[in-house]
């Protein structure tokens, strides 16, 4: 490291300590730290280099928080998580770093085409009356059971409504009421059900559910489509009845726990991957049960359960924290995710490039023109094109 190098290093360090770097600055001393934290190339002049590890922790704690503070606990990931998160959950900007010369510069690639933002919080809220409501983001809905900010859907919880002497579905013999929640492409969206459950649902994703559970009944919610984490509430709070999830020839049956079910209308496959508690899935005649870090996989048009193996949970649900964590996909299977996020239509110039595979962890607010520069600046691409929401790779 020459002189240059260690002084802006140093005027770097000075401004990340004060709160004073701009989000370049920020991921570029990120991702040096991370590329040179067992490295010997740190200037002699910092006696500890763990104050930016511990500045990197803040950061990334920060915003894991704010990603994440659905008024639901938040799973501690561990420091080894969240420094693999760091360049990524700290800055929202793109910055790579090139060596050349023996001079280390930044450069930022910017496209001329339209920039595609990414994702936001917005949701269709289908009535049991067939009115659809549109929830997103600066939006209030309110009715008597249900409440929404524009960013989450909650409705009030079964004790309020017992305190409030009304009746059960089975007690006032009318059918059970349905709601449906649609997230359309490009959106995701937080819902509480009335027994106190969580979900978290992604883009392209459609759930439905009574507006009230019947007590003495399975708690039962069918996820038409999509890709959805639940945080069940146990069934030791509601008198010992189960909570079911139905989705693509499959059944799920928890007592309490936090799994997630993904199982879109494109794909042969869907994926039950449970993070807490154990859970009982049923395909046809067949019945497996699974346990923490555990994921079943179930061939849809066979009805048969094709797969139990051990998985990264953090990597399958980094999803709901903001973060695309991709371990050795190909590109076929991570471009069916950018699209379904970006609200785009993603296509090979040549299928030899589909099976492709690309590492990498990703932030979910950057524009999709830097997801791509990234996976090209890692010759994993040589080039692409976008013409307004249609891309080409190349």
């Amino acid at each position: 490291m020459n002189t240059k190098q260690k002084t802006y290093l140093l005027q770097l360090i000075d401004k990340f300590q004060k709160g004073t770097a701009s989000n370049e600055e920020i991921s570029y001393l990120t991702n040096f730290y991370l590329s040179h934290q067992n490295s010997k190339e740190w200037p002699i002049e910092i006696k500890n280099k763990e104050i930016i590890k511990e500045i990197i922790f803040n950061n990334i704690k920060s915003s894991t928080y704010s990603q994440s503070n659905k008024k639901s606990k938040i799973r501690f990931l561990g420091i080894k998580n969240l420094l693999k998160y760091a360049a990524v959950l700290i800055g929202v900007l793109f910055v790579t770093i090139y060596f050349f010369d023996n001079e280390l510069f930044l450069k930022n690639e910017i496209s001329s085409n339209k920039i595609i933002e990414p994702g936001k919080d917005k949701a269709i809220l289908t009535l049991e009356d067939g009115t659809n409501v549109a929830l997103e983001k600066g939006k209030t809905y309110a009715t008597e059971n249900i409440k929404s900010n524009g960013e989450e859907l909650v409705y009030d919880s079964e004790k309020k409504e017992n305190n409030n002497h009304k009746l059960t579905d089975e007690a006032s013999n009318k059918p059970i009421a349905y709601n449906y929640l649609t997230i359309p492409r490009g959106g995701q969206f937080y819902l509480v059900l009335t027994d106190g459950t969580k979900v978290w649902l992604n883009s392209d994703t459609k759930l439905k559910y009574p507006v009230s559970f019947t007590a003495g009944t399975s708690r039962e919610v069918e996820l038409v489509y999509g890709e959805a984490y639940f945080e069940v509430s146990p069934s030791t709070l509601h008198n010992g009845d189960s909570f079911v999830v139905i989705s693509k020839m499959q059944q799920i049956e928890v007592l309490g726990t936090e799994f997630n079910v993904k199982a879109y209308k494109d794909e042969t496959i869907s994926y039950t991957t449970l993070v807490e508690g154990k859970v009982a899935l049923l395909v046809d005649n067949s019945k497996e049960f699974l346990v923490p870090n555990q994921q079943a996989k179930v061939a849809i048009n066979t009805k048969e359960i094709i797969d139990i193996l051990n998985v990264d949970v953090d990597d399958e649900i980094s999803w709901k924290e903001g973060v695309f964590s991709f371990k050795h996909k190909t590109l076929k299977e991570i471009m069916k995710v950018l699209e379904r996020w970006y609200d785009v239509e993603i296509n090979f110039s040549n299928s030899n490039i589909e099976e492709v595979k690309f590492v990498g962890v990703l932030s979910k607010k950057q524009p999709l023109d830097d997801i791509l520069t990234i996976i090209k600046n890692t010759n994993t691409i040589s080039d692409y094109e976008i013409n307004n929401k249609i891309i080409m790779l190349k």
